[in-house]
């Protein structure tokens, strides 16, 4: 079998974006033909106990989920279990489809095994969104629905593109994650203050009861992430997911100047705020770790930290279709080695 480093050369002299487009080719195969995957599926799929936990009224066979940003549009979610995910989290969801930042708008830093992107939340909104998850879900493995404002919405009316997507969208995913921190849609983090995190949470919650989240941005203070953290769960949010990607672009030797980076960069910047956030709220919330991780002792460092779960995203473009089961493998020796019989007793034991 010709295994993934051997053509990722070639995949990488095609634009990352095409590159991406081709990925989702190959992994929207398998709704029209599951059959011809289940041999990857039982390979790729661990489901070895010692990593199930219960979440948001979900068994969650395995710690490891998809990032939001790679399945735009809900387009791959078999395909992401049979590459081993535990979970997947589609979006940004828009209210109104949008084409998004002009391009080339996703770059490579290979040496630095990290992704440069100002996609600036393209998809074919909330109409194509309802009519994919109402075939797929409920889902043998959770999903979670990131959403977001529109481009062309006013700071002062983006309340209501948020209400809109819960209420379209709240009885199709396991999850929802408002998205106020992407760096790619103009005055989107302003939004990350007290007085729109505790109206939008307030009406939310009036809206269903099914978990809503918040996902931050790692660039603001430790101080001001937790402040946000906590107030956030003060007025309703069931969890906390850190972090987006980064503006920092001092991380690369050749950034671009727009767009956030992600990837191998981000791991130290996002893992602090994680971190700090994780020191106040362990206990109190689910918390998410997602920034930086390509690697089991990597994740297991952020769930000792106090992380339920963790998503990947721009590892899975460099480590290839193995990573997941790698990681869960490695993973699951990680935890008995500490003498744990279950993923739950090695939540927060550095907080312990």
């Amino acid at each position: 079998m010709i295994s993934y480093q051997s053509i990722k050369p070639w995949l990488f002299k095609l634009d990352p974006e095409n590159a991406h487009m081709l990925a989702e080719v190959a992994l929207r195969v398998p709704n029209i033909c599951q059959v011809a995957f289940n041999p990857f599926l039982e390979s790729h799929f661990i489901t070895n106990p010692i990593l199930k936990q219960e979440l948001f009224g979900r068994t969650f066979f395995n710690p490891i989920g998809l990032g939001a940003g790679f399945d735009k549009n809900a387009t791959m979610i078999r395909g992401m279990q049979i590459l081993g995910f535990g979970f997947t989290e589609v979006g940004t969801i828009t209210p109104k489809a949008q084409a998004g930042n002009p391009k080339p708008r996703m770059f490579r830093h290979i040496e630095e095994q990290s992704i440069q992107n100002a996609m600036g939340f393209n998809n074919e909104g909330l109409i194509s969104a309802q009519k994919r998850l109402k075939k797929r879900f409920p889902f043998t493995t959770p999903i979670g629905i990131n959403i977001g404002k529109n481009k062309l919405t006013p700071d002062a009316q983006a309340i209501n593109d948020y209400t809109t997507l819960i209420k379209s969208l709240h009885e199709l995913g396991d999850y929802l994650v408002i998205n106020i921190s992407s760096p790619n849609t103009p005055g989107l983090r302003d939004l990350q203050n007290e007085e729109f995190i505790t109206k939008l949470f307030k009406e939310a919650k009036a809206l269903t009861s099914k978990p809503i989240l918040l996902k931050i941005a790692p660039d603001m203070s430790k101080e001001d992430a937790v402040t946000l953290a906590k107030l956030a769960v003060k007025n309703g949010a069931d969890g906390i997911i850190a972090t987006n990607t980064t503006v920092d672009y001092s991380l690369v030797k050749e950034p671009k100047s727009f767009g956030g980076l992600s990837g191998a960069v981000l791991s130290e910047k996002s893992f602090e705020i994680f971190e700090a956030i994780a020191k106040e709220l362990y206990g109190k919330t689910t918390l998410i770790s997602v920034g930086g991780v390509s690697s089991a002792a990597e994740a297991y460092r952020r769930i000792k930290a106090g992380a339920s779960l963790i998503q990947i995203y721009s590892a899975l473009i460099f480590g290839g279709p193995d990573l997941v089961k790698n990681i869960n493998n490695e993973l699951t020796e990680l935890i008995k080695a500490d003498g744990y019989t279950n993923i739950t007793e090695a939540i927060g034991a550095d907080r312990k």
